[in-house]
């Protein structure tokens, strides 16, 4: 399990917290997508009962993900748990304790990032996918960016401003 693939060299171009927005970026679109879902009307009556509050709790989900990858993000930026408690109307222990398991997920992939399934013959990354695969995340954000006119004919709206490899401190990946 310790080859390295061609996704390795690819994730090594970009710092954690490169990696920490792209994957909050992915994130967000999904919760826009989830969203625009519960827009139209149109097909409310052939909607089952109770159908648009699971799409509604659905999203509630993907939001609640998209703020743990918020967090993580922030984190990887230098925020303080009391810094990210503030915004979050929350104390800092409270931060902590909630997003501290996610976080040590984050952090933990980084040093072991496959592990191997039942059959103990395929590898499975432990990133979330836009941080496993950010050449193939960042065209397909920056292409959805562009299709949902983020920006003024951004075509790089996403990827432009993630922070590579070597442009901070911070041991690489």
């Amino acid at each position: 399990m310790s080859e390295p693939t061609p996704y390795d060299d690819d994730r090594a171009a970009y710092s954690r917290q490169g990696l920490a927005r792209l994957v909050l970026s992915d994130h967000a679109r999904d919760v826009a997508d989830s969203a625009a879902g519960l827009v139209g009307t149109r097909h409310d009556a052939e909607t089952g009962l109770a159908g648009r509050a699971s799409q509604a709790r659905q999203l509630v989900e993907l939001a609640e993900q998209a703020l743990l990858s918020a967090v993580v993000y922030e984190v990887e930026r230098g925020a303080s748990w009391g810094q990210i408690a503030t915004y979050l109307g929350i104390s800092a222990d409270e931060a902590e304790e909630r997003y501290s398991p996610g976080l040590q997920a984050w952090k933990g992939a980084f040093e072991k990032p496959y592990r191997l399934d039942e059959t103990g013959r395929k590898r499975i990354p432990q990133l979330p996918t836009a941080a496993y695969d950010p050449s193939w995340a960042c065209a397909q954000l920056d292409q959805w960016a562009l299709l949902q006119r983020i920006g003024i004919n951004d075509q790089q709206a996403v990827s432009a401003g993630l922070v590579m490899a070597g442009a901070t401190d911070e041991p690489l990946p």
